[in-house]
């Protein structure tokens, strides 16, 4: 299955272009270094939470929007032969210097897919971030699968669960300070790609007002600290080059 390497930032929202345009610039370089997908999602519809959310798990100020992004590698040796490159690529160096955020909050780490569903790119991304404890990570698997095949019914292009691998600790933020994660607790890296928002808004009126579909007994996984959101893609190479295609 894919390897992702998945990223939560803040952004200003007065830097929103010079973000893109960053992203733009360092894309080719990436896909030269073994980056097969990249994907850069605007926060569109993250709202605030009681315990967990975006804008807590990298600190937003008031001024400032989220980010949701990630690689896609063939394999997890793949990932790391292009860690290793961007490490010692001048031209990450300099790009480095010149970001239009603040790099100390962004979070990341590196996830293997659980689950798979689909292959389109989407025009609308639904991100979420879950801890799930390891002796659940089973469990939570095949109704994470089971939930996939729901989505795709009701319009997804594509659904993806990535249970964390390679997944630093951060001094300031990181993923597992994210969803306040216990000592036993994995990481989920989650999205659903959708067509647009209407599809992605008809489809979770749908499903939560569907019975058939609401949850029975304990659930493998903290609800409470669980926390999504919506975006928009302000870069997607794989867009990009099926543009090119056409």
């Amino acid at each position: 299955m894919t390897y992702f390497e998945g990223f939560v930032a803040a952004v200003p929202e007065a830097n929103k272009e010079s973000y893109r345009k960053h992203a733009a610039d360092a894309a080719p370089i990436f896909k030269e270094l073994g980056v097969e997908r990249h994907v850069e999602a605007w926060d569109s519809d993250v709202s605030e939470g009681k315990v967990t959310d975006f804008r807590k798990a990298v600190d937003a100020k008031p001024d400032e929007k989220v980010v949701f992004a990630w690689f896609e590698y063939p394999s997890k040796e793949v990932r790391d032969e292009a860690n290793a490159k961007m490490r010692s690529d001048p031209r990450m160096e300099g790009m480095g210097q010149t970001m239009p955020f603040d790099g100390k909050r962004m979070i990341y780490g590196g996830f293997d897919a659980i689950v798979e569903e689909g292959s389109a790119a989407g025009g609308y991304t639904d991100g979420f971030v879950v801890p799930v404890p390891e002796g659940k990570s089973g469990d939570y698997q095949q109704l994470a699968a089971k939930m996939a095949k729901v989505f795709r019914e009701h319009g997804a292009t594509r659904v993806i669960e990535a249970l964390s691998d390679d997944v630093p600790k951060g001094e300031v933020t990181d993923f597992y300070r994210a969803v306040k994660a216990e000592d036993d607790e994995k990481v989920v890296f989650s999205f659903i790609e959708w067509p647009d928002k209407d599809t992605r808004d008809q489809a979770w009126q749908k499903i939560m007002s569907d019975e058939s579909l609401k949850p029975e007994g304990e659930m493998p996984f903290s609800g409470q600290r669980m926390f999504w959101g919506g975006f928009e893609p302000i870069l997607d190479t794989a867009a990009s080059r099926e543009s090119a295609d056409a």
